[in-house]
């Protein structure tokens, strides 16, 4: 560098292209031009919701009164073929990249890491978004609701924020990084690339109102800080994904109205939809799903309190979707009061088909099913979800609906969400545009995909998508503009083929035909049978044709095979949990001990989650006590489990939410100038906990045989003496709030102990050679 000449000071900028004078005066400027859209660009608003059935809105047959979508429908367009993944985080990747899901790293929901390009967990870096691509040309970016987009482990405030939405192309952000909250009491709430502290929310919040405000708050100052720049707004619910929980006013007026059950809505579903258009008049309704560990009983053979605790879970499902459309009413008066509605592309649509992880028999609490469906534990009781009855739908139960309710939301088709026959990925899907549609309540029926509504907005946006990005090449997009058919319902098809992967179901269309699977967890792949239906006749799949078209089952046979090694889809998941489990080895860094000192914001769920996972665990408490003192000392959960150790009266007390199920321990006295309070919890197996509270090293209490806490639960991280939001106690709660602590205390200290001798950490290597066998 000793050669370089010395910068001449007075040398122009080298890239400066106008004249320079002496003073400002006698020199001409020449300002570089930020991105601009095009004078009178059009807005755009993606609205997704979550787990919603292609039944599920008034427009597309439903009893559910959603008036603001069917607005949209009568001055928009419907589409209904159209089709996405059969699960949330697969189907936001490709929406937001053209790419199918495997390809842009989310071929499963974020919550595993097991270390294949497809299973990243991550957008790939090289993936070109819609975010950045509208930012890019002079759109604002904006985004509120569900991201479900970057793996748990990054959650926390160490990051890394790689694949978190600002830094994916969102100028703005709100909402939950996760797959789904209480909403009611979120867990943890995201601000652009931070968490919202939150102690206490008020009684009446609800979090797609939230959202509402936010999304019209965003739009708002845009448009007070320019005049005429359009805005890109993702808006991305998290209803009506479980848990079932909405505002009482919303569930009363749903009251009674699904007590003749799931068969008769589905029928009534059926004819509405002939009766619109948006299914074929020739289309059957097959029979209830009965596909081994996929069945559906009638609802005339449910005894009674079934089928009142059953429809009670409907009617809080109702109720959310009601509120979906009062929210969609609420941003359009805002957007109309702003002269902004009619130049604004609105697209709604589900992220994938209703969803079964309600099981056979629903739940008041979900985390307690999610376990169930990894293993027999015993805990599911219509006795106690019955007795929770009235709570269903409120804070303090984390409801969802059986599988036969997700099959009337499905209707006319089969299966659910995860699956790959249509019930899994066919859903409705609306564009409304009135200064740039001319259509008015039409229909159209070609095949598309959600890979084609990135080049579909490039195109009528008239947005170029590059090729490249930070000088890589981009991968190509899976997808094709359909903005054709917007105006001319004579436009065929632009996605005349397309592979389905999930969980193990597999699926490939071509040309109208369909093969498709239903695969069974720990069995061979090989013994799958696969079934064969012309869609263009058989839209319902009601009639196999496996037998009579060999040839063409085995055509798409092997081009679900030639897709799969080409998009990343392979090592497909053989059922025994090996997914979930297998872990990058420096994440075991989350397990060492740690001290927490009193202050600090809530530790994120996952991290915290790695202190107590399957596995024994100490909890010391560093304080100085004195008579009088109280409040929270440490609580780790909400309502849909966990535990807390707190101070009242002078006695130090214990509670263990198992699900719902609360066990409450008075520990007894204290003792002035107590100084340490040490919970150790043993994990003997068999999914239990055993306690024991000593107190200055004396033992005061032992609680055996406690519900261990897994499956996502506990759900809320630790708090030190506080226990803000969804309360591990409501009885507690009730009381005193989230009882900040009153006197001194220092911190708490986390110290992680042995696995359970049947945690799945200690089976990784008997879980893969099990699984060789299912190949």
């Amino acid at each position: 560098m000793d050669d370089v000449a010395p910068e001449d000071p007075t040398a122009p900028y080298a890239g400066f292209g106008g004249r320079v004078g002496r003073v400002f005066a006698t020199s001409e400027p020449d300002w570089p031009r930020d991105p601009t859209a095009p004078a009178g660009a059009p807005n755009v608003i993606v609205m997704v919701v979550d787990d919603l059935g292609f039944a599920d809105l008034g427009c597309y047959g439903s009893e559910i009164p959603t008036p603001e979508v069917d607005a949209l429908a009568a001055a928009g367009v419907r589409y209904t073929n159209f089709h996405v993944n059969p699960m949330c985080s697969p189907t936001r990747a490709s929406l937001l990249t053209g790419l199918d899901h495997h390809m842009a790293g989310m071929g499963h929901v974020a919550h595993s890491d097991p270390g294949f390009p497809g299973y990243a967990m991550r957008i790939r870096d090289d993936a070109v978004t819609l975010a950045e691509i509208f930012r890019d040309n002079g759109w604002a970016s904006l985004m509120v609701g569900k991201w479900h987009l970057c793996k748990d482990a990054d959650l926390s405030e160490a990051g890394p924020r790689v694949s978190w939405p600002l830094q994916k192309g969102f100028e703005r952000y709100y909402g939950i990084l996760d797959g789904f909250t209480n909403y009611h009491q979120p867990h943890r709430l995201y601000e652009d690339n931070h968490a919202v502290h939150v102690d206490r929310y008020p009684d009446d919040y609800y979090f797609t109102d939230d959202l509402t405000d936010r999304a019209i708050a965003m739009i708002r100052e845009l448009r007070s800080s320019h005049p005429t720049k359009p805005f890109f707004c993702y808006f991305a619910h998290g209803a009506v994904h479980a848990p079932l929980q909405a505002k009482e006013a919303d569930i009363a007026r749903h009251r009674g109205a699904y007590d003749e059950g799931w068969d008769v809505i589905r029928e009534r579903r059926f004819a509405r939809q002939k009766e619109l258009g948006v299914i074929s008049p020739d289309a059957v309704l097959p029979p209830r799903n009965s596909e081994p560990g996929h069945e559906v009983r009638a609802w005339d053979e449910l005894d009674p309190r079934r089928r009142e605790l059953f429809a009670r879970y409907m009617e809080v499902y109702a109720a959310m979707v009601d509120n979906v459309d009062q929210n969609l009413g609420r941003l359009r008066r805002a957007l109309e009061a702003m002269g902004e509605w009619d130049n604004t592309i609105v697209v709604f649509t589900s992220d994938n088909g209703a969803s079964r992880e309600g099981q056979a028999d629903g739940t008041s609490a979900y985390f307690r099913t999610l376990l169930v469906q990894a293993r027999s534990t015993g805990l599911e009781s219509i006795d106690v979800d019955h007795a929770r009855l009235d709570l269903i739908g409120g804070p303090r139960t984390l409801a969802h609906y059986p599988m036969g309710w997700a099959m009337a939301s499905g209707t006319p088709f089969r299966l659910y969400k995860i699956n790959t026959h249509e019930g899994g990925h066919h859903v409705p899907f609306i564009v409304h545009w009135p200064a740039g549609l001319a259509a008015r309540g039409e229909i159209r029926t070609p095949y598309q995909h959600v890979t084609d509504l990135m080049p579909t907005l490039a195109e009528l946006t008239g947005i170029e998508i590059p090729h490249e990005k930070n000088g890589r090449p981009a991968p190509p997009l899976a997808g094709r503009s359909f903005a054709a058919s917007l105006a001319d319902p004579a436009v065929p098809s632009t996605h005349t083929e397309q592979y389905y992967e999930q969980i193990g179901h597999r699926g490939y269309y071509r040309d109208g035909w369909t093969a498709v699977t239903v695969h069974q967890p720990r069995t061979p792949f090989s013994a799958d049978t696969w079934e064969l239906h012309h869609l263009e006749r058989d839209p319902t799949q009601s009639t196999d044709l496996a037998a009579e078209h060999p040839d063409k089952l085995a055509e798409l046979q092997q081009a679900w095979e030639e897709a799969a090694w080409a998009k990343q889809v392979f090592p497909l998941d053989e059922g025994t949990g090996l997914k979930m489990i297998q872990r990058p080895p420096w994440r075991d860094e989350l397990a060492r001990p740690v001290r927490i000192e009193a202050g600090t914001p809530t530790v994120e769920r996952w991290r915290a989650l790695q202190l107590i996972d399957s596995r024994s665990f100490e909890v010391e408490v560093e304080l100085e006590w004195h008579p009088g003192d109280e409040g929270v000392l440490v609580a780790h959960g909400d309502q849909g489990g966990g535990y807390v150790l707190y101070v009242e009266d002078d006695h130090l007390h214990h509670v263990h939410n198992a699900y719902g199920d609360v066990t409450h321990t008075d520990c007894g006295a204290l003792a002035d100038a107590t100084s340490s309070i040490v919970m150790s919890v043993e994990a003997p197996g068999q999914l239990r906990w055993n306690v024991e509270i000593a107190v200055d090293g004396a033992r005061v209490a032992r609680i055996e045989d406690l519900v261990l806490l897994m499956a996502m639960a506990p759900f809320e991280g630790i708090d030190v003496g506080i226990d803000r939001r969804s309360p591990v106690s409501w009885e507690l709660y009730e009381r005193r709030g989230p009882f900040p602590y009153s006197g001194t205390l220092h911190a708490v200290r986390y110290v992680p102990g042995e696995y359970a001798p049947d945690a799945g950490a200690r089976w990784i290597d008997f879980l893969r050679e099990a699984g060789t066998r299912y190949e």
